[in-house]
């Protein structure tokens, strides 16, 4: 009888460091204070000054760590944002999760991220497109296509926005703070202070879906199309319309995590401050 229970012990045992073992490969997480770039030399980095825009990491402003990575705009690329070719500021390090051993991260997923703007987007007006400045860029592609991306764009109201939602190409939200929802314009984004924002994606290939909080408060939830369960590769740093001609963003403490669902990433946005 004690070799019995001796053994079943044995394979409980066993049993329980094969979930945890399951668990630590599954919830996967990547995060960077941007305290050296050696943390992106496998991964693809926008050549300084390619897009009218550099960046480095710098040590005048950080949330975690010394360093902080800063992005700025030189001048702009183009006197409107809807001219015959695209023209868009970038100045960022990617992170292809698709060129590491582990491969892609399985979705869904919490991204948090602190991110300081200064930046003044101007709406043009008669049918053009305004100014944007986007804070992230998803992706289940491993491609450098990009072709499936979901974004977190920042537009002259001044609010938050998940923008390639459902589809590549739409603007249709189930929750957007504005105007008509936020009287008092708590959900404003403020400029020229560092901001939390926490990003939930689900790349699920039926019952996709994204949302968006700043400091904790929810600005912005879509459904997500077109996903494969995977979160191939991502970008931060600066991404932004070509009539903006100044103008700087700083990124820091940016982590990547797996997570079982969106009750346990709602606990973690409450609990990480």
């Amino acid at each position: 009888m004690i070799k019995f229970i001796s053994k079943v012990l044995l394979i409980l045992l066993c049993f329980l460091q094969s979930c945890k073992d399951e668990d630590a490969i599954r919830y996967r997480e990547f995060s960077s204070s941007f305290e050296n770039v050696n943390e992106f030399s496998s991964f693809y980095i926008v050549p300084q000054g390619n897009y009218d825009s550099y960046h480095e990491l710098v040590n005048e402003a950080a949330i975690d760590g010394q360093f902080s990575h800063k992005a700025w705009i030189i001048q702009a690329r183009d006197t409107c944002n809807d001219g015959a070719t695209y023209l868009p500021h970038r100045a960022y390090p990617t992170i292809q999760f698709h060129k590491t051993k582990e491969g892609a991260f399985k979705t869904p997923c919490l991204i948090s991220l602190w991110v300081k703007l200064q930046m003044s987007l101007q709406a043009k007006g008669s049918g053009r497109i305004d100014d944007w400045f986007s804070f992230a860029t998803l992706s289940p592609d491993a491609s450098d296509n990009w072709a499936r991306t979901v974004l977190i764009n920042l537009t002259p109201d001044g609010y938050l926005k998940l923008v390639h939602v459902p589809n590549q190409g739409e603007q249709i939200r189930n929750f957007q703070a504005s105007y008509t929802n936020d009287i008092s314009g708590d959900l404003l984004f403020p400029q020229n202070e560092w901001v939390r924002l926490d990003i939930y994606i689900d790349f699920n290939t039926q019952n996709g879906y994204a949302k968006v909080w700043q400091n904790q408060n929810l600005v912005s939830a879509a459904k997500v199309n077109g996903g494969n369960e995977l979160l191939q590769q991502a970008h931060f740093g600066l991404y932004a319309s070509a009539a903006i001609n100044e103008g700087s963003i700083y990124n820091d403490k940016l982590r990547i995590k797996e997570v079982a669902n969106e009750a346990e990433a709602l606990q973690l946005i409450k609990t990480l401050y």
